[in-house]
């Protein structure tokens, strides 16, 4: 009897751990609307197999600021959103690239080393204000083109995809 007690109580508490550990790594549901879903080789889920974002959860990951020139813009811009690195990091991205997608459906690979080494940001913001479709949002990859004088490559522009509401990683 006290045999089975101590087999039942170890159960219960291993269920709990389990319990425990699966809700200390989910993602929180968004509140407003989704404007990045990321999917793939992720181990962190909010809907699904996938991640989802609203523009308040990406507010909340580490963040960054920078002022470069592009060849999209008259002059230099001052861009502004999460740290490509920190939402692969939110999701628990275990791939060597990822494919960003545009809401047209135009998709650019990117290697995850880039978005590491260069601090790419997922720009939600251009010069102070939220960046419409009109304006390339919702989400627009971005380089520090002038921090980086390599970067001034087609190879490059063509990752630096606008528009963008989907990230695969693989």
């Amino acid at each position: 009897m006290a045999n089975s007690r101590s087999t039942a109580a170890l159960i219960a508490i291993t269920a709990l751990l389990a319990l425990w550990s699966t809700a200390s790594s989910a993602l929180e549901a968004p509140e407003g609307r989704v404007i990045l879903t990321v999917g793939g080789d992720i181990g962190t889920t909010n809907r699904g197999d996938q991640a989802v974002f609203d523009a308040e959860m990406l507010a909340e990951l580490e963040g960054r600021r920078l002022e470069t020139e592009t060849p999209w813009h008259d002059g230099p811009k001052t861009f502004s959103g999460p740290l490509a690195r920190a939402v692969l990091d939110a999701v628990d991205a275990q791939g060597v690239q990822i494919t960003a997608t545009a809401l047209n459906d135009y998709g650019a690979e990117i290697p995850v080393d880039d978005l590491r080494d260069y601090d790419v940001i997922l720009a939600t913001h251009k010069d102070g204000e939220r960046m419409s479709v009109r304006e390339r949002g919702p989400i627009f990859v971005i380089y520090s083109f002038d921090s980086h004088p390599e970067l001034h490559r087609e190879t490059i522009y063509g990752r630096s995809v606008w528009q963008v509401n989907r990230l695969h990683v693989e």
